[in-house]
């Protein structure tokens, strides 16, 4: 069975986590795997953890609208 681990920054909408579990497993049963058998979980990190080009991304991205 296929574990998939998708890291995210914190604040990453429930609505957009469904969106990814949704894509992932589609991609998955288009491989002929059951979506049984898929299973993904969702990491977040706080922004000023992940690092970018040398900075914080928290820097780098404060513009940024985490969806």
């Amino acid at each position: 069975m296929p574990i998939v681990h998708v890291y995210v920054w914190k604040g990453f909408s429930n609505e957009a986590k469904k969106k990814v579990i949704e894509g992932i497993t589609r991609v998955f049963a288009a491989l002929g795997i059951p979506v049984e058998a898929v299973e993904i979980v969702i990491h977040e990190d706080p922004m000023e953890n992940w690092g970018v080009a040398g900075q914080q991304a928290s820097e780098k991205f404060k513009d940024v609208k985490i969806p």
